[in-house]
């Protein structure tokens, strides 16, 4: 399915997947498994993509963006979100001056190449919504001025399931911003063996190289840029996301689901599965995309896109399934 590539570009291309992954190393010296999330970091981070990370407490969310930004060179900031933050302790603010009679601007800890939203929906939504700007346009305005943030820029965001006591739902708007939602899950028996090994001391210390600079990573970005989609790939993807709108509306491959799907995805989630199937393609130092890799990545890419019936809420039916069943009846080039 790829047009043949430049020698040149086969050798960046392999020479970026053997570099990204000595950061997968690095990282894998203090998060044991959780290769999936590992792997989605590095997805997001080449494709410029924010992650929102989903799951109970103690599953290593924070530790696993920590570690990755101690594997590189990037700025790194952490805001612990709690009810109340107020949207200027993330952006930043005026600070006047009553001698000079003169106002100055105070950056928030939103100016950083990656930034840890920690628990981000412990706070009120007026809070979580004074990362917009930052994620869609990647700059921020304080006061009458504004402000672009730095190269590269990445919002890694963790919470806890909404069930969770002392949660505020994200708004649609900011969760359709995420390029992949992840969901953290236990790791196996043996896993947990080699975590108490490692962890089980009262002063754990683990220093990682910083393996990547931030101006290596955005030359990798635009390497993302150069890998071919190939025409049967690119309709593959658009009729996956339409078949989550034709689902709401009951007709496409799975009219049953009208039901339980509320809104399908938007074509944000089009152009966003592209990209994260790029970056997969890259990450392995591929040329083109593969329908593995959309179907690899489109959970992550739609499970917070698509909203749910009430009856799909009573039934407890979650989007995994929905997505799922769609990847199952969705013709495969």
């Amino acid at each position: 399915m790829s047009l043949t590539a430049s020698p040149e570009l086969s050798a960046q291309l392999q020479a970026a997947a053997d570099h990204l992954q000595k950061v997968r190393t690095e990282v894998g010296r203090v998060i044991v498994g959780q290769r999936d999330l590992v792997h989605r970091l590095l997805v997001g981070l080449v494709a410029r993509g924010h992650i929102l990370l989903e799951g109970l407490p103690g599953l290593a969310k924070t530790a696993s963006v920590s570690a990755l930004a101690r594997a590189t060179h990037c700025q790194f900031s952490r805001i612990q979100f709690t009810p109340d933050l107020l949207p200027g302790d993330i952006t930043g603010t005026l600070i006047y001056d009553p001698v000079k009679g003169t106002y100055s601007t105070r950056q928030g800890p939103i100016f950083a190449n990656l930034v840890l939203a920690d628990e981000i929906n412990r706070a009120p939504s007026k809070v979580q919504s004074a990362l917009l700007e930052a994620m869609q346009e990647r700059q921020t305005t304080i006061g009458d001025k504004t402000w672009a943030l730095p190269e590269p820029f990445l919002v890694l965001a963790t919470q806890n399931p909404i069930e969770q006591e002392g949660t505020y739902p994200l708004p649609e708007a900011q969760m359709d911003r995420f390029m992949l939602k992840v969901i953290v899950g236990y790791p196996s028996a043996e896993e947990e063996l080699v975590i108490l090994d490692r962890m089980a001391s009262t002063r754990p210390s683990f220093e990682l190289d910083a393996v990547v600079s931030p101006e290596e990573i955005v030359g990798y970005q635009g390497l993302v840029n150069r890998i071919h989609v190939d025409p049967l790939v690119r309709d593959y993807i658009v009729r996956l996301v339409v078949a989550t709108r034709d689902a709401a509306a009951g007709r496409g491959v799975a009219p049953e689901l009208k039901r339980l799907v509320r809104i399908g995805a938007s074509p944000r989630a089009t152009i966003n599965l592209t990209l994260a199937g790029r970056a997969c393609a890259l990450l392995d130092g591929r040329d083109h995309v593969t329908p593995d890799d959309i179907k690899l990545i489109a959970p992550d890419v739609l499970r917070h896109r698509i909203l749910l019936t009430y009856e799909a809420e009573a039934e407890e039916v979650g989007t995994e399934s929905i997505v799922q069943t769609l990847l199952g009846k969705v013709k495969v080039p």
